[in-house]
């Protein structure tokens, strides 16, 4: 007996059976836990876009904090407000041939770019729009590294800048994610005063008297290739291929704004 249960066969056998049941274990505690694997990545991504609009605190209630924000679709070509149901996925729709388009230019290193983006839009208790959050992506270093402009309502004020994914060096160009130098973001503009983009990340400190002061962000010390992603990144996504058909629409609707007040949102565009 002692010698069957040694056998090549029971061994085998043995080793099959207890595969099988460590597969059914680990399928379904992958299963059982997808939702909120689900609900948690929602909530991460949230708080990413809350900590953008400069409204994140630790301890908040996230699901709360997010209702006085709207997300909408935006057709990036015409910077039109279009239709698309709840469970639309940016991503999944930039693989699609049908749903994107790909890039002749790829400054940002995406290859092919979704042709209708989500936006976030922050609303004051009256309805009026405080900021619009540009959901944005672009390869760095090591990786595609995704996150969240948040805008004022001139659409041209930069109100804060965070990223929820990347894979960057920690401690060189994992220093995207430090408050500090995120907050070098803070009040500078996309625009010139001719309507051109004039954002950009320099290599070193901006210095003091650099007359286009208000365009210009600090680079990261060790994080070149990193902070080249980063600044290719955001030019990109606020340029013509990005979100500037759709910029320019609201500070046009802006400057119509006889009180030079922030408009507020409706279905119709903007009033």
């Amino acid at each position: 007996m002692a010698a069957d249960k040694e056998s090549v066969a029971n061994v085998v056998r043995v080793s099959v059976m207890v595969c099988l049941v460590c597969a059914i274990i680990v399928a379904t505690a992958s299963v059982s836990l997808r939702p909120l694997q689900q609900e948690n990545r929602m909530e991460y991504r949230q708080v990413n876009i809350l900590r953008a609009a400069g409204l994140y605190q630790p301890g908040m209630d996230v699901r709360t904090a997010f209702e006085r924000i709207e997300r909408r679709f935006v057709e990036l070509e015409s910077g039109e407000y279009v239709d698309r149901p709840e469970d639309y996925d940016q991503r999944r729709a930039a693989r699609d041939p049908q749903e994107s388009r790909a890039l002749s230019e790829d400054p940002a290193g995406i290859r092919r770019q979704a042709k209708v983006a989500e936006v976030f839009l922050l609303h004051d208790d009256d309805g009026r729009l405080e900021r619009v959050i540009l959901p944005m992506h672009g390869y760095g270093l090591w990786s595609t590294m995704y996150g969240f402009l948040a805008l004022e309502s001139d659409a041209n004020t930069i109100a804060g800048i965070g990223f929820y994914e990347h894979g960057e060096t920690p401690g060189l160009g994992g220093e995207i994610d430090n408050p500090r130098w995120q907050r070098n973001w803070e009040g500078k503009r996309l625009f010139d005063d001719s309507s051109d983009l004039a954002i950009r990340v320099i290599k070193g400190a901006v210095p003091d008297d650099a007359s286009e002061k208000e365009h210009m962000i600090d680079g990261i010390s060790g994080a070149t290739l990193t902070i080249n992603g980063v600044n290719a990144m955001v030019r990109f996504w606020a340029g013509e291929a990005g979100f500037r058909p759709y910029l320019d629409r609201m500070r046009e609707r802006n400057r119509a704004d006889a009180g030079g007040n922030p408009v507020a949102h409706t279905d119709a565009g903007w009033r």
